[in-house]
């Protein structure tokens, strides 16, 4: 018999071997609710720390040693600069067989700090590692707080599951700042490229047949691009900046370089998508006869897909905290994450997280001036709390322990698979 997400009365034993008397949901829920309660001065003081001294993906030197050094003092087993990353980190508590990821994130954005509100992204992450790690060994868990680097830029998540981080992790949940609550969203798939075009300079009014002119074949790619949007796959989108195009007006330019993101709705169509772009800037190169250089920066992000189930204990829990939380818009056209990776190797949720922000957008620089208000600090603590309820919820359930722990026995069949372009595990 399945057992209720609210009441169930018996709980599993430290090593998640048997159901048994002891306390009830209820009462684990109650002592979930008094971590956070003690420890929130805290997390909302790490929130706030985090978000005075934003650093940029790779560089998390401090943010991620603010977090680690909070989670240690807390009694958890930290390993620091895990799968190669300097500023990644795994922070362990409790010995059951299901292992509960936890990602926090921390990176900000050039000149715009914590536009996007990683700082209470991280910091309800540690928040519902304390309060998880309060009740793991009444319920047989393992609370694994993943210190994730650079998802603005490059993908940590993607690295860490390349070095083997979640190998262990039968779900992954975080939470994610934004103007109103949701669950349920989906994300695209995006790849980033760095184009250079290199010709040859001359004089542009003596000798002009003698260049190649690099930022003619700049254009010709944009245009060609700008051409192919009627045709493009539904949902995909390219854009781009030049990042340089030449030092004088009167030099023929000999190198010219830009920035382009490609996204689809998942892998499949990013693959074809990328397809054709290429053919565009190949375009260009063969129309002036400069050579072309696509470099690809940092990982592929793969489409999100959230967990039915998780979302839905997610919604009851945040629900029980007063909020209004949003079931996902069918014509909501969000960004990209790479916690879309870590959702095609396991369970994983990533539901948004709401606060007052006066109608700021994220990767705006109002919406980071919000970050330290009131409503973004009790959105650090309700994030926090309704995730460690979800993985109480996953953990006392029967049925849904059993399909965690079963995806993850297949996993480890097939061994580790990272997701790229193409490469869809689930």
């Amino acid at each position: 018999m399945v057992m209720s997400e609210m009441d169930a009365r018996g709980t599993r034993g430290a090593r998640g071997t048997s159901f048994g008397v002891g306390p009830t949901v209820a009462d684990l829920r109650e002592r979930c609710r008094a971590t956070v309660t003690g420890r929130q001065d805290e997390v909302i003081a790490l929130s706030h720390s985090l978000h005075a001294e934003p650093e940029l993906a790779y560089e998390e030197h401090r943010s991620a040693k603010k977090i680690s050094d909070l989670v240690e003092g807390a009694g958890f087993r930290v390993e620091r600069g895990v799968s190669g990353l300097p500023t990644a980190f795994s922070a362990t508590a409790g010995s059951g067989d299901l292992v509960i990821g936890i990602c926090a994130e921390y990176d900000a954005l050039p000149d715009i700090g914590h536009a996007c509100g990683h700082n209470v992204n991280g910091a309800a992450s540690v928040t519902a590692a304390l309060a998880l790690a309060a009740v793991a060994d009444d319920i047989g868990v393992t609370v694994k707080l993943l210190g994730t680097p650079a998802e603005e830029f490059g993908g940590g998540k993607a690295d860490m599951l390349r070095g083997g981080a979640f190998d262990d992790v039968a779900a992954a949940m975080m939470v994610h700042a934004a103007p109103s609550d949701a669950m349920g969203m989906n994300s695209l798939a995006i790849s980033s490229w760095r184009v250079t075009y290199t010709g040859r300079e001359a004089h542009a009014a003596a000798l002009p047949y003698r260049g190649v002119n690099a930022a003619d074949a700049m254009m010709i790619a944009q245009v060609a691009i700008s051409a192919y949007r009627q045709q493009m796959v539904p949902g995909g989108v390219v854009h781009g900046i030049v990042t340089s195009g030449g030092e004088a007006s009167n030099v023929i330019p000999g190198r010219t370089t830009a920035a382009y993101d490609c996204r689809a709705e998942t892998v499949e169509e990013l693959q074809e998508l990328q397809a054709r772009i290429r053919a565009c800037f190949e375009a260009g190169a063969l129309a002036t006869g400069a050579e072309l250089a696509l470099e690809t920066v940092g990982n592929d992000y793969a489409d999100l897909r959230q967990d039915l189930e998780m979302s839905r204990l997610y919604g009851v829990a945040a629900t029980a905290l007063g909020r209004t939380v949003a079931p996902r818009d069918p014509a909501f056209r969000g960004g990209s994450t790479d916690m879309g990776n870590v959702s095609h190797v396991l369970p994983a949720i990533h539901p948004m997280i709401g606060y007052d922000c006066a109608g700021a957008i994220m990767h705006n620089p109002d919406f980071t001036r919000y970050g330290v208000t009131a409503g973004a600090d009790r959105a650090v603590l309700d994030g926090g709390l309704a995730m460690a309820w979800t993985a109480l919820a996953l953990a006392a359930d029967e049925e849904h322990r059993t399909r965690l722990l079963g995806r993850l026995a297949e996993r480890r069949q097939v061994g580790p698979t990272v997701p790229g372009v193409g490469e869809v595990t689930q």
